[in-house]
């Protein structure tokens, strides 16, 4: 049966909606494309180099993003730190209605925001709403706690926080920290993504812009704006959430600034098996596991398997493997009626073919080099709609044993990919489990939880799952990294608020140069 786009979600329709909502932030051009603003120091504002972005859904042109230089952005950083300088001295109770007028309005729009994310990063319906939903019902429960947060004294920053963010989690993890930042009582700069979800934040940045957030959104590559967006002087701390290239980038710059800073980078996360019998519970983990692709920083691509469970662990974890479901997140039968239900997929793109093909380079370099391809999925039977370009979607693929000297051995792929390791010994289990130098999570299938707790203690991991996996968390909820996969001070709950104010005591808890404090629940 021929599929073919739900009625209402097709991408000039949903840009039609963007731009009806928040008109301001677009350029509608005389050629028929889009080219988005930016908003600085106040306004939005036209400039840059037009760069077309393409959605990963069918690698179809979206709008036209604007590459900003060095000179504008330090322009827009004089802006925000002026802007920040008033918003640190308005009371709580104006900083608190302003945020809650800012979600209401998100609120309003959260299906747009939810089918900008499935058009531009690909994410089904379910969980671009997630997405979305998440970051407006995490940020009202900082409004209901704020005051307990700020208690004792602690003000905003000395200047804005920079915002500088992997694609991801656009509404989840930038939106909900800028949020709380502004709460907080500092202004915040956000770097838009290159690889996705710019028209998403635009909207959104319109929203809290009305609301009389002091909010500043800046797009342009990270090599011209790295820079300034993480060394200028007005800046009060750099949140930045990536890989640990630009990541370790970020934090060399922060080296000999003092600066508040906290910097997410992936890591390798593990899930170990170990004198465990729980195969039906595992199953539902893992499978849960397949959400987007394992596009983010907290999936588990590895597992180390005790070696005489390895038949027992496969019995149950290659069904669940073939059982994935993905394809293009919005292609429907011809009898779909508005209201029906989208999709229900596992995951949908990559965010690009360029990611797409290194992932597929990087399985068939790990083979070569002697991992045992224990599955390798196809594209043929997965829901497409006729002549559809999927250069961006990757099958899963599992590899036993992949060599030491592969990459997928000691990063993270980023991709609907999973590697198992077989150990004989605790020892060998811990080995393999902290082979990446440090991860943010990592988790344990273990019957004997004593047992699983005493293993716990020597994972470099800033969260370990006991027989369930771990995840970034939301609310009252800290979170962090070990090793190479976290710089600076820990987020989440109090902590993200103690990381962008200051008060009597600041020594935060947090992964820094000289020092690692772990809060007392990790």
């Amino acid at each position: 049966m021929a599929l073919r786009l739900a009625d209402g979600t097709s991408w000039p329709d949903t840009l039609a909606q963007a731009v009806a909502a928040t008109g301001e932030a677009f350029d509608r051009l005389g050629d028929g494309t889009t080219t988005l603003r930016n908003l600085v120091g106040g306004e939005w504002r036209t400039g840059g180099t037009p760069t077309p972005t393409r959605t990963p859904v069918d690698n179809s042109v979206l709008v036209n993003l604007p590459r900003l230089d060095a000179a504008t952005a330090h322009d827009a950083v004089a802006h925000a730190a002026a802007a920040h300088a008033s918003w640190a001295e308005t009371p709580l109770a104006e900083r608190r209605s302003r945020v809650t007028d800012a979600l209401n309005a998100l609120t309003a729009q959260r299906d747009l925001l939810a089918l900008l994310l499935v058009w531009e990063i690909g994410k089904p319906w379910r969980l671009a709403c997630a997405d979305v939903d998440r970051a407006l019902d995490g940020v009202r429960w900082y409004v209901d706690e704020i005051d307990r947060m700020l208690a004792g004294g602690r003000a905003p920053l000395p200047g804005p926080v920079s915002n500088i963010a992997s694609w991801n989690y656009p509404m989840s993890v930038l939106v909900h920290a800028e949020l709380v930042q502004l709460l907080a009582g500092n202004a915040v700069i956000a770097k838009t993504p290159s690889q996705g979800g710019a028209v998403c934040l635009t909207v959104a940045h319109a929203l809290l812009h009305r609301a009389g957030l002091p909010a500043t959104l800046l797009s342009g590559s990270g090599e011209a704006l790295s820079e300034v967006l993480v060394r200028a002087p007005e800046i009060g701390a750099v949140a930045f959430v990536g890989g640990r290239s630009n990541g370790g980038k970020v934090a060399a710059a922060l080296l000999d600034s003092n600066k508040r800073h906290f910097i997410e980078q992936e890591g390798l996360n593990a899930w170990g098996i170990w004198n465990f019998s729980q195969w039906d519970l595992l199953a539902a983990h893992l499978k849960k596991g397949f959400e987007y692709g394992k596009q983010r920083c907290t999936a588990y691509p590895r597992f180390v398997v005790q070696r005489d469970l390895v038949d027992e662990f496969l019995d149950m974890y290659l069904p669940v493997v073939r059982s994935v479901r993905f394809g293009h997140p919005l292609a429907v039968g011809e009898t779909w009626q508005a209201g029906d239900p989208l999709p229900e997929l596992d995951f949908g793109p990559l965010i690009s073919a360029a990611k797409a093909d290194e992932l597929h380079r990087k399985v068939d370099e790990a083979v070569r080099g002697g991992a045992v391809p224990l599955y390798r999925g196809k594209l043929d039977g997965a829901p497409f709609l006729p002549g559809q370009d999927t250069s961006a979607y990757v099958a899963p693929s599992v590899l036993l044993a992949p060599p030491g000297r592969s990459r997928l051995m000691h990063a993270e792929p980023f991709g609907p990919v999973d590697t198992i390791v077989v150990v004989d010994t605790t020892d060998e289990l811990l080995a393999q489990m902290n082979a990446s130098n440090g991860a943010l999570v990592a988790s344990l299938a273990c019957d004997d939880t004593d047992e699983a707790a005493k293993l716990a203690v020597d994972l470099q991991a800033f969260k370990v799952g006991i027989n369930r996996p771990r995840s970034r968390g939301d609310r009252q909820e800290p979170f962090g990294g070990r090793g190479a996969s976290w710089k600076g001070a820990f987020v989440g709950g109090d902590l993200l608020v103690q990381a962008v104010t200051v008060g009597d005591d600041d020594r935060l808890y947090g992964n820094f140069q000289d020092r690692t404090a772990l809060p007392p629940s990790i």
